[in-house]
């Protein structure tokens, strides 16, 4: 098996556990959008340090890791109107949608919640398509 699917479940095995941890503790979902969204909107500020504290955690411990297992390679564009723009897309795809990847697919489909099925499915067929159309077709990316 290829390394980067053996990072990619150890990944995503995080993600879950993270998630689970979560929802014990707290009782709420992980959902990343509606966490850093508490915090721009001012909505979450009964329990802000709460959210800066998952916050702080999902942007340093890569940086903790990194001296661990080095630099990771990615393969990002360059181009930072490319960035910008699908950055501002997926926010606005998060907030239509109520919720994002960790939200809607990892907790809520581990609860079986047909809301997050439904918004799973119609996301990462987006994003396929968006991949074909801005790839393949239109060779931006």
């Amino acid at each position: 098996m290829q390394m980067d699917w053996i990072w990619g479940l150890i990944g995503g095995m995080l993600i879950g556990t993270g998630g689970a941890v979560f929802l014990l503790a707290n009782g709420r979902i992980m959902g990343a959008s509606g966490i850093i969204g508490g915090v721009i909107d001012g909505s979450g500020r009964h329990n802000l340090s709460e959210r800066l504290t998952f916050l702080a955690g999902v942007a340093l411990l890569p940086l903790l890791l990194t001296p661990v297992f080095g630099p990771e390679q990615t393969h990002l564009t360059g181009d930072l109107a490319t960035l910008l723009v699908a950055g501002l897309l997926v926010g606005i795809g998060t907030r239509f949608a109520n919720g994002c990847t960790s939200g809607h697919g990892v907790c809520g489909i581990s609860r079986l919640s047909l809301r997050g099925i439904v918004a799973t499915v119609f996301y990462i067929g987006a994003g396929g398509i968006t991949v074909v159309l801005f790839r393949h077709i239109l060779g931006v990316i």
